[in-house]
C-alpha cells in the first residue's frame, strides 16, 4: 500500500523530478517497488484529483544537477542552499501509458 506524500517536483518533457533524502522512507519503498501513483494533492497530501500510474527511479549522481535545475526553476525556495544536503538524492518519475488516458505530458 502506498503512502500519500506531497513533494515538490520539477518537470522536463513527460518526466518529473523529485528530491528526497537518501535515508527517507519514500526512497526505501521505491527501491523495493518502483511502481508508484502520482496525483494532485494539497500541501498536506490530501488527494484532489485522479491518480496516474508511474515508475520512479533513483538518478545517478551525475544527473543530480539537471534534476535540481528543474526544481530551482519552479520553486524559488528550492534555490536556498540550506535546503540542499549532501544526503539528498533525486528521483525521475516516468508515467505509464499517458496515451491510455488521452493525455500528453502537459495535458
Amino acid at each position: 500500500m502506498g503512502v500519500a506524500t506531497p513533494v515538490w517536483f520539477g518537470e522536463e518533457g513527460d518526466k518529473l523530478y523529485v528530491m528526497t533524502r537518501s535515508d527517507s522512507g519514500k526512497l526505501k519503498r521505491i527501491r523495493n517497488n518502483p511502481r508508484i501513483e502520482v496525483a494532485p494533492c494539497s500541501f498536506r497530501g490530501k488527494i484532489s484529483g485522479p491518480k496516474f500510474p508511474a515508475h520512479a527511479r533513483l538518478l545517478q549522481s551525475q544527473d543530480f544537477g539537471f534534476a535540481r535545475h528543474t526544481l530551482n526553476g519552479k520553486y524559488w525556495m528550492a534555490r536556498i542552499p540550506f535546503l540542499w544536503r549532501h544526503s539528498n538524492v533525486y528521483l525521475e518519475i516516468t508515467f505509464d501509458g499517458l496515451a491510455d488516458f488521452g493525455l500528453t505530458s502537459h495535458g
